[in-house]
């Protein structure tokens, strides 16, 4: 009897680590099954997606797949003549504690293209994602995070074709709720391109945002048309916080944006405005703005403002309004916006 009882203890472990194996190996299957399943809905949307063979492991920790010499390009609906996206290796895990967690690194020198620009090579410390899958497997939000990135936008023009940013990370919803789908966005330490002449200089010391999108995205067969189909779904941007560091002025605002008869961006908010005497002057300065439109800027702003304490920057509260391409401030016309030309195919 003694005997038997201790070989049922000592058979114990290994059943264990027989259950755990048979666990893993569940989860490694479904992790293939949904990657061989993204691929087929990939390429039956319009995209193509190449490969080299999806290596498994992880065991004992976690469910991996190791691939090789990711391409994936596509999307010209939704991005004037498409995108492309290379890597040199991506690794998908499931950790076995929390299988509705999809782990997505992607290592190495990245490569993107837009439309028939030259590639984009990308290098980052890490470029993370985590999907946050339902109980059928549907994703349901995604994660971002990036640390030390940087982009040749320009690789001929050496650094000053170079923008960096030193930590990014975002969320999105990727299933609406009532109230829309939420979004948020926080960078800090960004270099832009020195090879533009930036209106507050190329360095943003940081930027937020949280906002949440409503209406019907997509349903168009091309961006004109799904533009028109959102705006008349009742499509809206609520900007419930944004913030940025950008030189001598500090931003933070909220906002409703949305699109207008001529599908362009119309809107109100509220801002308030740090250090912007200094701002304006540099604006003028570099011929952003006309000294005329600085002039108007200050006189309406002096009125609005506190009186700056000794050694204190000037900051305001402002409305700020924009309508037919022209950003306001109480009726004074800040700046004048771009036209956005929407594909019609």
């Amino acid at each position: 009897m003694r005997r038997r009882r201790k070989m049922a203890l000592a058979a114990i472990p290994l059943v264990l680590v027989l259950a755990h194996f048979a666990y893993w190996r569940q989860l490694q299957h479904q992790l293939a099954d949904g990657y061989a399943q993204w691929v087929a809905q990939a390429q039956a949307a319009g995209w193509t997606v190449q490969a080299g063979p999806a290596v498994g492991g992880g065991w004992p920790l976690d469910a991996r797949l190791a691939i090789r010499d990711v391409a994936l390009s596509g999307g010209k609906a939704s991005v004037p003549g498409g995108i492309a996206w290379r890597s040199p290796a991506v690794t998908l895990r499931i950790g076995l504690i929390d299988p509705l967690r999809l782990e997505i690194d992607a290592q190495g020198q990245q490569a993107v293209r837009f439309g028939d620009s030259p590639d984009i090579p990308v290098a980052a410390d890490r470029l993370h994602a985590t999907l946050t899958l339902g109980r059928n497997g549907t994703p349901q939000a995604v994660d971002i995070l990036i640390n030390r990135m940087t982009a040749d936008i320009a690789p001929a023009r050496g650094e000053a074709g170079r923008t960096s940013i030193g930590l990014l990370q975002a969320h999105a919803d990727l299933v609406g709720g009532p109230s829309g789908t939420g979004v948020t966005l926080s960078a800090e330490a960004i270099d832009l391109p020195a090879m533009v002449k930036w209106p507050l200089g190329s360095r943003l010391s940081s930027l937020a945002l949280e906002g949440t999108v409503s209406g019907v995205l997509g349903g168009g067969a091309s961006q004109s048309e799904s533009a028109a189909a959102w705006r008349d779904s009742g499509g809206s941007v609520e900007i419930r916080r944004f913030a940025v560091g950008w030189g001598p002025l500090g931003v933070s605002a909220t906002a409703t944006l949305a699109l207008d008869d001529q599908l362009q961006p119309m809107g109100a908010g509220t801002a308030k405005l740090v250090g912007y005497d200094a701002a304006l002057d540099a604006l003028a300065a570099n011929g952003s703005l006309s000294r005329s439109a600085v002039t108007a800027a200050k006189a309406v702003l002096s009125l609005l403002a506190p009186t700056p304490g000794d050694g204190e920057p000037s900051a305001v509260d402002v409305p700020l309004t924009l309508q037919y391409r022209t950003l306001s401030m109480r009726q004074v016309p800040l700046l004048r916006l771009p036209e956005l030309d929407w594909p019609q195919r």
